[in-house]
């Protein structure tokens, strides 16, 4: 990457102010946030989707985002943590509405080999099978508390240690520990129900 030259010391200040501009207005501090984290992004909604089309369709959706909330940006959190929890909230609401979308066409007498076909396509690994019905873990996992949300996702998806995600999030380590056993609980009972 492009701060692989740059000093350690040097980056988080130059970020820092590029943030700083781009929240101010500076299209160009803003281009040159894009350049460097928009990789880690589009990876992001990549394994959160499992479509490259859709994935750089989110992409562009987060950034949108960044720049329409970037001067409520307070620094209360790193920048990229920040960016990072809004890219989770950007694909999240977005599986949702698609998920939504999936319900209204069904229920408006789609054909539905063509809707289910249709759905299993862009929603790959995310559905599953059990006991014969189609369970949409999407739709679960779209309606567990936020909290228990971003540190599923964050853990048992993109991988994060319970030591990571404290950081990023702001919270303990048992926190973490405690909100993914409580998002695993509440997704096991809304798939068995």
């Amino acid at each position: 990457m492009a701060t692989a030259a740059m000093p350690e010391s040097l980056g988080p200040t130059v970020e820092g102010d590029d943030v700083a501009a781009a929240a101010a207005g500076d299209r160009k501090a803003f281009e040159r946030l894009y350049r460097l984290h928009s990789a880690r992004v589009y990876s992001l909604c990549l394994r959160m989707t499992g479509n490259v089309t859709r994935a750089e369709e989110l992409t562009q959706d987060v950034f949108v985002r960044v720049w329409e909330k970037l001067p409520l940006f307070r620094g209360e959190s790193a920048f990229t943590t920040w960016m990072h929890s809004l890219a989770v909230n950007v694909v999240l609401s977005a599986r949702k509405t698609e998920a939504l979308d999936f319900g209204r066409r069904a229920e408006q007498g789609g054909g539905e080999d063509e809707e289910l076909e249709t759905w299993d396509t862009a929603a790959g690994p995310d559905k599953v099978s059990f006991s014969g019905e189609r369970i949409d873990l999407e739709r679960a996992i779209a309606r567990l508390p936020a909290g228990a949300r971003r540190v599923f996702v964050l853990h048992d998806v993109e991988g994060y240690k319970h030591e990571e995600l404290a950081g990023m999030l702001g919270i303990t380590t048992g926190g973490s520990k405690a909100q993914l056993h409580r998002a695993r609980l509440l997704l096991r009972r809304a798939l068995m129900s």
